[in-house]
């Protein structure tokens, strides 16, 4: 059975890497066969078929059992080096994989010694609301005593100070969290005297 569930994970992610060098269109069957769309009547196209796997292994990383199986297929490096993409798709199920995978302390410390919270943190710029939001939560699961110079950063402090101030409940709750549990009250000061300076800011995501 756990055999199984490692060659199944292998697969997708020999998927992903395929669908990533070819230059063709091609059906990706181990996508649909995980996803309810097993009736689509065409083919995905190459980008298609790279956000449907992709999303597959955001998935899986719900699950604590598959985080071993994630860490030796190396899908830790493969949803980092995603974030970087433009396609907004793929950084979103990318940020939502790293979301779920860093609840775990060997995968947090994994993402913090790869550099990941610089690519996290520009995350934080996206209009894809759940890119946003994502961000946010895997910041705060990534904050530790060493970390914490980076995951709460000044200017990481002047985004929530804007998102807090949101008309999205959803975001602006969270950034409340985030200010109130995960920075100091000079950390906020300081980044607020600066925020009535300047008019730059990372901008709020699309409703």
């Amino acid at each position: 059975m756990e055999l199984g569930r490692l060659e199944y994970l292998q697969a997708l992610v020999t998927e992903f890497q395929v669908t990533d060098s070819t230059g063709n269109e091609r059906r990706c069957s181990l996508a649909l066969s995980v996803s309810s769309v097993s009736s689509h009547a065409q083919p995905f196209s190459l980008t298609e078929a790279r956000e449907q796997v992709l999303a597959n292994l955001a998935n899986f990383a719900y699950d604590p059992s598959n985080y071993e199986y994630l860490r030796q297929l190396q899908v830790l490096d493969l949803f980092l080096d995603m974030l970087t993409e433009d396609n907004e798709t793929l950084v979103e199920f990318a940020i939502g994989g790293l979301c779920n995978l860093c609840l775990d302390k060997t995968n947090k410390e994994y993402i913090l010694e790869a550099n990941g919270v610089e690519p996290i943190i520009n995350c934080l710029s996206s209009s894809n609301e759940e890119t946003v939001v994502s961000a946010v939560t895997t910041l705060m699961f990534l904050t530790t005593p060493q970390s914490r110079v980076q995951t709460t950063a000044l200017p990481v402090v002047e985004c929530m100070l804007r998102f807090s101030l949101s008309a999205n409940t959803r975001l602006s709750n969270l950034a409340s969290i985030f200010l109130q549990d995960y920075c100091s009250p000079p950390q906020v000061e300081e980044a607020r005297n600066l925020s009535k300076h300047t008019a730059v800011g990372i901008p709020l995501p699309k409703d």
